[in-house]
């Protein structure tokens, strides 16, 4: 057995093998220097996910590499992600530091959790095989549910943990049943041998679109899309705030890759069956999550239902690619997709940021009404959350509004013309209860009166993360090449 033994190409998989090892000496250096010196684990954190984009950066050259069997892949599409779940992580690192703190949560455990989170995304990103995909999801899932709780004093914390676990759990084990009818179907557990045999015909077609339906449901559950969105409101209000921005933020853009890879890298022959099912996903996440969200007074149960329907777009932009036999709109649709994931990723990452930052030792800024009178204490981050709720809104001309447009384009290109329409009538229900947070900033008096402290680092990419909503909305061009050459490059 040994003698047929091929080592494997590391190289491609250098990133993931430098942040394992950097989460290990992060252990060991937390151990050592203690709560004293904690600072010395968040700075290697953060700079363990700087060298982390160094080298994904420096390994970059556009070709389709494939290793461990073929059950990893490093292409542009990858490479691409990574950067920006790197960016996100960071953010979300920087935006929690001083509310951790302040909380006694600033604990060792936290960094290497979200090292090996972001871990999880990363093989999610690059899986070439449906039990690498696995094993992503599942590193990344079990991490998250580990943060959840990681507040042990806090019951609506512990609760959000549970039911996060045990719907978690369900989904898995969803997804796993429909990998072993895809293998079962096809002999393979390879996405690209799946699709070769799809391409061949020599796959039980039948038995595929039974497994389709469950993996379709585990995609669903991971983009938090109805009937399938249970834990969204309950764990994004139940987490401690710096834990529902890391959720609501990075892992969105694995699930986009997950999705991509499975659907799209895999089952593209059978582009008629999950259309059907993406197409009542889309619709009900659009319709459910616009409606529930007005009745919210908590902004964070808010945001949550608001991105059960921003993951209803994306799907939307994901049903769109293929009409009948005509494949010619399928990279302007996913490219409209990718786009749709990385607006929201920038948007949701301003939005629980200004929640952050109002909140402080003893106060947790997350009913509506303390964002009350918020430009007569800091006229600056009034108008950086202005902007980020405007963006969410679709509002010309934010990265929100493009996002949505080009969304909006490729299902009326594909002739989904009455689901556009539904799409658009919705977003103007959803605008609703955007523009009530604007409202309450700048024509209400404010009931807390106390200055905003944070850090200058949370200061500076708070600022940095609204003028990026304004600008991608201005110059929506320079995202949409990345995001189309990266597919280009890797379909």
């Amino acid at each position: 057995m040994l003698k047929n033994f091929v080592m494997p190409d590391f190289y491609p998989a250098a990133p993931e093998i430098f942040l394992l090892t950097m989460a290990c000496v992060i252990l060991l250096v937390d151990v050592f220097f203690g709560r004293s010196q904690r600072w010395i684990t968040a700075a290697l954190t953060i700079l363990t996910l700087v060298g982390c984009a160094l080298i994904t950066y420096l390994t970059m050259d556009g070709q389709v590499v494939l290793t461990f069997s073929n059950m990893f892949v490093d292409d542009l599409l990858a490479d691409f992600l990574k950067l920006l779940v790197y960016l996100a992580v960071i953010f979300v690192l920087v935006y929690s530091r001083g509310y951790l703190v302040a909380r006694q949560l600033d604990k060792g455990e936290y960094y290497v959790l979200v090292l090996f989170a972001t871990l999880g995304m990363m093989v999610m990103i690059s899986a070439a095989h449906f039990l690498s995909l696995y094993l992503g999801l599942e590193l990344m899932s079990l991490s998250l549910y580990a943060l959840v709780a990681i507040d042990r004093n806090s019951a609506r914390a512990t609760e959000a943990a549970m039911k996060y676990f045990i719907l978690g759990s369900l989904a898995s084990g969803l997804l796993l049943y429909g990998m072993s009818m895809v293998y079962g179907a096809t002999g393979t557990l390879e996405i690209g041998g799946v699709a070769q045999a799809l391409h061949l015909g020599v796959a039980n077609k039948t038995v595929l679109v039974f497994g389709l339906v469950f993996l379709v449901s585990g995609i669903a559950f991971k983009l938090g899309a109805v009937p399938f969105h249970m834990w969204v409101p309950d764990v994004y209000h139940g987490a401690p705030t710096p834990i529902t921005l890391l959720i609501a933020s990075a892992p969105k853009l694995a699930a986009f890759a997950m999705a991509m890879r499975i659907m799209v890298y895999g089952l593209f022959e059978l582009a008629e069956h999950w259309q059907a099912m993406l197409m009542i996903l889309a619709v009900l996440s659009i319709a459910l999550g616009n409606l529930a969200a007005i009745a919210q007074t908590n902004i964070k149960r808010m945001l949550a239902y608001s991105a059960i329907a921003h993951m209803g777009f994306m799907l939307l932009a994901l049903m769109s690619g293929v009409v009948g036999p005509d494949r010619h709109y399928a990279l302007n649709a996913y490219s409209s997709a990718m786009y749709y994931a990385v607006a929201y990723v920038i948007m949701s990452l301003a939005s629980f940021g200004m929640v952050l930052l109002l909140s402080r030792a003893g106060y947790e800024a997350e009913h509506l009404e303390d964002f009350k009178g918020l430009n007569q204490r800091s006229p600056w981050f009034a108008a950086v959350m202005m902007v980020t709720m405007l963006s969410m809104a679709g509002v010309p001309f934010f990265v929100g509004f493009f996002a949505k447009f080009s969304v909006l384009i490729a299902a009326v290109d594909a002739g989904y013309i009455a689901v556009a329409v539904f799409a658009v009538m919705f977003s103007l229900i959803g605008a609703f209860y955007y523009l009530r947070v604007v409202k309450l900033m700048y024509f209400d008096a404010p009931v807390d009166a106390a200055p905003i402290v944070a850090s200058l680092d949370m200061r500076f990419l708070l600022s940095l993360n609204g003028i990026a909503i304004a600008l991608f909305g201005l110059f929506p061009n320079v995202l949409m090449s990345l995001c189309t050459y990266a597919l280009l490059r890797s379909l």
